[in-house]
């Protein structure tokens, strides 16, 4: 028995680096769009150049104090709600019950109100991280999508998805009921818009995925989205005054590219061609929160290519995320920029969690990495196309975070505590243990008009 137990434990291992070895070592695994010279047009052209200009606005020199300011969210969420508790305890003299329960920072900020669809524009002041100034369609009108169907790439039907998302200037875009909606081609959203799918179960699947290409300040929230195709590409209108030639899309269920002040909150994402989120080109301004994803391979990519060094501006937040049942790797897998990944609770991974190449610098706070019974996989970090004595240099931190089944963070680089946010002088985050209540409600949530969502 032992030595078929050892010959079984041999196998495992083996099986595992194969695997390994093709999911990670082939380049065409982590391509992500790239324009070509089809898709440049001097519209284009114009618009990418004011994306940069936003992008280098957006960037924070100093990272740290973003980090510091959502980790001291975090602690004054969490003892307003545990005060909250204790009161209703005292009144009710019983244990609390209550049927909603907001713990998170975001959360906090407008969930458990009875009128939230009476106040939508609430959601917008709500961002936390580098996301923070994030307003979405705040100030615009309320166009309400009537109709599940995309039929015209170049002249969208009003009352559809994509009719809204390339209309001119703010708009908050809602949904008269529950609907599936099959994309034909990727759906180009222009800048100033929230897509909200509060009160509806919107499914956006089987079909393309979300695109935002060189625009400012977007919020996508509430949406289940899954099983996205790659599309061959054609005419398609990406804002009110331009339609372009596009080419093959990748399968994303959300491509982020060239932009910035970027919102993605409470998601369900699963079962893509290509990637859950894709972040590349300078994208910078980004909070990822709240979401719950899960069946897929290649969760998260930051930065798209190594010798991009564009990429230098890209500043995102993870924070508050369920990575579920069925995830193999990439929770993100980052390339230069800087990364707070902050109280997610990661229950699955295959063969690793935090990647990424290129001298990121990834802050790991207060998360829960609960590793599988693999033993070839219990490592959190991941480093690739780089020797020890190069990504040694490379600045990747983990404090308060919690292990479990044999889960390890391997750090590397000098402390992360550039003045004037010295580590005695930051607030600590909420340690990992408390991740099971932070990330709750991760997901889409299923809101009711008139109740407390």
């Amino acid at each position: 028995m032992g030595m078929e137990k050892i010959m079984v434990e041999s196998s495992t291992k083996i099986a595992f680096i194969l695997l390994v070895t093709f999911a990670i070592t082939i380049p065409c695994l982590e391509a992500a769009h790239v324009l070509s010279p089809a898709e440049i047009d001097d519209f284009v052209k114009a618009r990418a150049e004011e994306a940069h200009k936003v992008a280098v606005e957006t960037y924070v020199p100093i990272p740290e104090g973003v980090a510091h300011d959502l980790n001291v969210a975090v602690h004054m969420s969490m003892e307003a709600e545990e005060n909250n508790t204790r009161r209703e305890m005292r009144q009710k003299g019983k244990k609390h019950d209550g049927p909603c329960e907001a713990t998170n920072p975001i959360d906090s900020c407008w969930r458990c109100k009875a009128d939230w669809a009476a106040n939508r524009f609430q959601l917008a002041k709500c961002s936390k991280g580098f996301g923070r100034k994030t307003t979405g369609g705040l100030g615009g009108p309320i166009y309400v999508v009537t109709d599940e169907s995309d039929n015209d790439m170049v002249n969208p039907k009003p009352g559809t998805l994509r009719f809204g998302a390339v209309q001119k200037g703010p708009l908050w875009i809602t949904f008269a009921r529950s609907m599936v909606i099959r994309l034909n081609q990727e759906l180009m959203v222009s800048s100033d818009k929230t897509i909200d799918g509060r009160g509806a179960n919107v499914q956006i699947r089987d079909g393309a995925g979300i695109t935002m290409q060189f625009v400012n300040n977007v919020i996508i929230h509430g949406l289940h989205i899954q099983n996205i195709k790659a599309k061959p590409g054609g005419l398609i209108r990406d804002s009110f005054d331009h339609t372009g030639q596009r080419t093959r899309s990748d399968g994303d269920a959300i491509s982020i590219y060239g932009s910035s002040n970027i919102w993605i909150d409470h998601l369900s994402l699963s079962e893509c061609e290509d990637g859950l989120v894709d972040i590349i080109q300078g994208s910078t301004g980004i909070t990822i929160s709240n979401c719950h994803m899960t069946k897929h391979n290649d969760v998260m990519l930051f930065g798209a290519s190594d010798s991009y060094t564009g990429d230098k501006l890209m500043q995102i937040t993870v924070a508050f995320n369920h990575f579920g049942q069925g995830l193999i790797q990439r929770m993100p897998r980052c390339r230069y920029g800087f990364v707070h990944v902050l109280n997610n609770d990661y229950t699955h991974w295959i063969m690793y969690a935090i990647g990424g190449s290129s001298s990121p610098t990834i802050l790991s706070q207060g998360n829960r990495f609960i590793a599988p019974d693999n033993g070839a996989a219990k490592e959190v970090t991941h480093r690739d196309y780089a020797p020890p004595d190069v990504w040694k240099n490379w600045q990747w931190s983990s404090e308060l975070d919690v292990f479990m089944n044999g889960a390890k963070f391997v750090p590397s680089g000098a402390p992360i505590n550039r003045k004037p946010f010295k580590k005695a002088y930051m607030m600590q985050p909420r340690d990992g243990s408390h991740v099971s209540r932070l990330t709750r409600n991760a997901g889409a949530l299923n809101c009711v008009v008139g109740k407390p969502c």
